[in-house]
């Protein structure tokens, strides 16, 4: 499954992922952990310009997805975090996002 390809859902009602579809796609995403119910990475740059560029081109794509992450932004990184609240846990939705947000890196 390609996750480049696919678009968010509602996930209100829905059930979290299972751990081995969890695993399956974590698998597929260098750098990502699961951090109790969240999907994380820190993004590391050369200065605040290129950090801020990052944070504001994954804005965007939170804003298209209608999946937002909780961040965390300093002078050269930004810390990424996926969760599906309304599910309690991690849904498609969360790798959809976190695939997308690391092809601003160019690593898919």
């Amino acid at each position: 499954m390609n996750l480049l390809t696919l678009h968010c859902e509602a996930q209100h009602g829905k059930s979290p992922l299972d751990s081995s579809t969890i695993n399956q796609f974590l698998s597929t995403l260098p750098g990502w952990e699961i951090k109790g119910i969240e999907l994380c990475k820190t993004f590391r740059f050369d200065d605040y310009y290129q950090t801020m560029a990052f944070v504001n081109a994954l804005a965007w794509i939170a804003h298209q997805e209608d999946h937002h992450p909780d961040l965390s932004v300093h002078y050269n990184r930004a810390v990424v975090h996926f969760s599906t609240h309304d599910a309690g846990g991690l849904t498609l939705n969360d790798f959809i996002c976190a695939a997308k947000t690391e092809a601003l890196q160019g690593r898919t």
